[in-house]
């Protein structure tokens, strides 16, 4: 008696589906609506692969900075030594914020491809189910494209975060080239 009531909920809607093409090229056409996402599961794949390539990047980066404020603060006697550690200080903070926008993106296009794989399966599901839900593949196509291009933009963000970056640290390098070059030319000739 227990396992009907708790069957019968479903066994109503399982005899409630019918399956809504009759032909093989109707079923075919809804095969090959379900393979559309894979396009662009693949193109956010991509997006993936490269932005996880930046993060690395990123993250190494982070870590050479450490290593040479750990170096400066053992005492190595540097010329301009505190405006290095402010420096490396400030490139530490920039670094963090491109860590964390690259973080956003990866999580974000991990929910685009997410959205993508679900819309392929409501496209299947929409054609064997009566009821009309055909609007819910839709819905998550327009959702995961969305999804793309908020990534899109953040990606573009970061990269001009890593040009700021660069301009800076090169600015740097040429106070302490100048620097040098003055020091070099007060030194007395042995």
């Amino acid at each position: 008696m227990l396992r009907a009531l708790i069957m019968a909920p479903f066994i109503s809607l399982w005899t409630d589906l019918h399956v809504s093409f009759n032909t093989l090229a109707e079923a075919l056409s809804i095969l090959a609506a379900m393979i559309t996402p894979a396009l662009l599961i693949s193109a956010t794949g991509t997006f993936i692969l490269s932005t996880t390539g930046r993060l690395g990047r990123v993250v190494d980066r982070m870590r050479m900075v450490l290593d040479r404020i750990e170096t400066l603060s053992l005492g190595e006697n540097l010329h301009l030594r505190a405006e290095r550690i402010s420096n490396y200080r400030a490139q530490l903070k920039r670094l963090n914020v491109r860590l964390m926008l690259l973080q956003r993106v990866v999580t974000t296009l991990y929910l685009a491809s997410a959205t993508f794989v679900l819309t392929s399966l409501a496209i299947g599901v929409a054609a064997i189910v009566s009821a009309k839900l055909y609007w819910v593949p839709v819905v998550l196509g327009i959702g995961g494209a969305c999804l793309l291009l908020v990534a899109s933009v953040m990606l573009i963000a970061e990269a001009r975060h890593a040009v700021a970056d660069l301009q800076l640290e090169s600015e740097f390098l040429r106070e302490i080239a100048k620097h040098l070059a003055d020091f070099d030319k007060q030194a007395p000739v042995p």
